[in-house]
């Protein structure tokens, strides 16, 4: 085993990110699950596609794949990817 086959991480979804999830149409479903196991699942960092959220949502990153946002916990400790909230960017962050 490699360094980096030993640095993969894992996506979990909460349940209310799934909900939202499965309410998108499909294809945008299959961009978002696409994106999270080919280039999140598959890095050393996932931080480096994200971007850190401020002020009341401080310690959360957001994810942008077009008009959608995905909001996640990053665990570094257990090289986890939380997926805590997918939405439309106007009203994502309400």
């Amino acid at each position: 085993m490699t360094w980096s086959e030993a640095l993969t991480w894992t996506v979990e979804w909460d349940d209310k990110a799934r909900r939202e999830l499965r309410k998108l149409n499909p294809d945008l479903q299959k961009t978002i699950l696409r994106y999270f196991r080919e280039r999140i699942m598959v890095d050393d960092d996932p931080k480096r596609f994200g971007k850190p959220l401020k002020h009341e949502l401080q310690g959360l990153w957001r994810y942008r794949l077009g008009d959608y946002r995905v909001i996640c916990q990053i665990q570094d400790e257990h090289l986890v990817v939380l997926v805590l909230a997918i939405g439309h960017r106007r009203n994502i962050y309400q």
